[in-house]
């Protein structure tokens, strides 16, 4: 696989080619992905859910999301490597700055900022200091507390409308990609279409750019709760590279996610 860049991505929404995603935290998983074409790994704060056992990210530190990159940047040197900044590392534009500056030293290529038009000035702040961006509207997992839940988001017309909104401001601003978290497919499509910039789904349809999910989800590996949107890829190809390259197959083909994996 050639070096993947958000040059290579942007390439990829004009080209209509869709693309997979996926978490990883080790350089071990980080390599396989890479071997079977996974173009997009994210060392996400999941792995306060996945590798902590806790009830939600909101414990996960920019160290430990740190030191996760720099074992994901080691196993996959092709791969763009996208690093989420944790709970309230960017309630201001200079914390973000620095904490920016820590996961890019590490090795990701890019910084995941969950949140709307309250993020505009640091969005437009790191774009301005070399930091790209990925914005996250939707559900937000950070915000869980707030939402009452891990809930379905922009179900209604004007909660949409509001989403479609943000994503055009962060686009302005100067976020390179977009995740789109549980929302519906319709709505999904219609920012996918609205946005130059490429649009990753998780629970949003199937007309987003790219798919991503959780590395535990595609293996099967859950702690009880299985979302609507995961699939287990494990069970149907029996191996680790074989159900990864099915993944990043079904995604590109527009298989994956079929109408039982959205909302």
């Amino acid at each position: 696989m050639d070096k993947i860049t958000t040059s290579t991505l942007a390439r990829y929404k004009r080209d209509g080619r869709k693309f997979a995603a996926l978490t990883a935290y080790d350089s071990s998983f980080a390599a396989a992905f890479e071997a079977a074409d996974i173009p997009v790994l994210l060392i996400g704060d999941s792995l306060g859910m996945v590798l902590q056992g806790d009830a939600d990210t909101l414990k996960v530190t920019v160290e430990q999301i740190a030191y996760h990159t720099r074992c994901v940047a080691q196993g996959a040197p092709s791969a763009l490597v996208m690093a989420d900044m944790p709970f309230m590392s960017y309630d201001t534009p200079e914390n973000a700055y620095r904490n920016a500056a820590t996961l890019m030293r590490a090795g990701a290529q890019m910084v995941k900022l969950e949140g709307g038009s309250w993020l505009l000035e640091t969005v437009r702040g790191l774009t301005q200091r070399s930091v790209p961006v990925c914005a996250h509207l939707g559900l937000t997992p950070q915000s869980v507390h707030v939402f009452g839940g891990f809930k379905v988001q922009g179900k209604t017309d004007d909660a949409a409308m509001a989403i479609l909104d943000q994503a055009k401001q962060l686009e302005q601003a100067g976020a390179a990609m977009l995740v789109l978290e549980c929302v519906p497919a319709a709505l999904a499509k219609a920012i996918s279409q609205a946005l130059t910039i490429p649009v990753i789904g998780i629970g949003a349809g199937a007309d987003t750019d790219g798919q991503i999910l959780v590395m535990h989800d595609l293996l099967g590996i859950t702690s009880g709760y299985i979302p609507k949107f995961a699939k287990n890829y494990l069970a149907e190809h029996g191996s680790i590279q074989a159900a990864t390259a099915a993944f990043a197959d079904e995604v590109r083909q527009g298989q994956f996610p079929g109408p039982e994996h959205s909302f």
